[in-house]
């Protein structure tokens, strides 16, 4: 029997020192969550070794010393890879929109178009344009209208004069000067600050920034109140607005993005509670936390603006919130009823291109609002 505690105390002491290099070295190369399989499996085989040094296997047949450990590895790989593919079923993320089928001559594009040839044409000095992903298909059908055909990858503003980076880095560009125009929701205050003296804020569209939970949640309407409470950390279960006796998961976006940037101006100065993080390993292993993506667990609620919520991504089960009673839709939106409407803009920063003023001048033509009315949003003028 001592001979055994010995062995168990240096196969611990050895497997251990072994294991945690793996798992080590499967967390600097890899870029997602390969870790935690090594891991399981460096537990499992662990587990297999000790019953063997402690003698376990002995009173098993030969039939059973091949199954068993097979089913200590296998049953936890399955089990987390399970869990892994339920994550990410209900997980929505800016990453699920394939923002190459709305370039704009691309092949069966998505974008709108006019049914005739638009007044304005440009064909030299195109301004460069940038902005938010929900806002790409809009400005899109302002360059398939407006600008000569060509490829103008999404992604890529080395070869393209016409990308869609999201909304923290088009303000970074902007306020670089790199970028003429942007397409976006308007800037959180530390964008603002980056912004130069001749930087100008043109109202374009109208839009509703908009929460929404599981569709089986009971909870069909909130208040604002309500909203800035839950995102507050003062309410924290469902039952406080009329829902089940469930805690609350508040979803948020990454600082910086259009969408949390319209939870600072709904919460109108009041603290944001910490939001949910996930552990993610960066590239030289370190773990770093990030706000979560949107899970639509039957608990959870979570916010974007409509157009990117109902249009652009799959909506894996959600429904939209009325807020103060009223349905975020067009008219709500149009008429200003919905309490959360808000508008997006062509933003400029003192741009030297001559032909941006005359741009945005057509954008808010009846050509312009035209299209934003066909990709989906609701137009400036309410007269439209």
């Amino acid at each position: 029997m001592v001979k055994r505690i010995l062995g168990m105390l240096l196969f611990t002491v050895v497997f251990g020192f072994f294991s945690v290099i793996a798992v080590g070295m499967s967390m600097l190369m890899s870029a997602e969550n390969g870790y935690i399989y090594v891991g399981v499996i460096a537990g499992s085989v662990f587990i297999i070794g000790s019953i063997w040094i402690l003698g376990g296997w002995r009173s098993v047949s030969a039939r059973m010393r091949v199954l068993l450990p097979l089913f200590i590895i296998i049953i936890p790989l399955a089990s987390y890879r399970g869990y892994e593919a339920y994550i990410n079923h209900i997980e929505i993320q800016q990453a699920e929109v394939d923002l190459a089928e709305y370039e704009p001559f691309r092949e069966n594009t998505n974008v709108v178009s006019l049914e005739e040839t638009a007044e304005f044409q440009m064909t030299e000095n195109l301004p460069t344009l940038d902005g938010a992903t929900a806002l790409y298909p809009v400005y899109a059908a302002f360059v398939r209208a407006v600008y000569p055909e060509d490829t103008y990858p999404h992604h890529n503003p080395n070869k393209s004069d016409v990308v869609a980076l999201k909304t923290n880095r088009a303000y970074e560009r902007l306020a670089a000067q790199e970028v003429d125009i942007i397409f976006a929701a308007g800037p959180s205050s530390s964008q603002e600050e980056k912004l130069g003296p001749d930087a100008k804020q043109v109202p374009i569209g109208k839009e509703a920034f908009v929460f929404f939970v599981h569709e089986s949640n009971p909870v069909d309407s909130v208040t604002v109140e309500e909203l800035q409470g839950i995102y507050a950390g003062d309410m924290t279960n469902w039952k406080e607005v009329g829902g089940r006796n469930q805690d609350i998961i508040a979803f948020q976006r990454p600082e910086g993005s259009g969408s949390q940037t319209g939870l600072q101006n709904m919460m109108d100065g009041t603290p944001i509670m910490t939001p949910p993080v996930d552990q993610r390993i960066n590239g030289m292993g370190g773990i770093i936390e990030k706000a979560s993506d949107y899970r639509n667990h039957r608990n959870a609620v979570g916010f974007s603006y409509r157009y990117f919520a109902t249009e652009m991504v799959e909506n894996n089960s959600i429904k939209l919130l009325q807020v103060d009673g009223i349905k975020p839709d067009v008219t709500s939106i149009q008429q200003e009823k919905y309490p959360l409407t808000s508008e997006f803009f062509a933003i400029t920063n003192g741009t030297d291109n001559p032909n941006v003023d005359a741009f945005i001048e057509w954008v808010l033509s009846d050509e312009g609002q035209t299209l934003i009315e066909k990709t989906g949003y609701v137009p400036i003028d309410d007269s439209f």
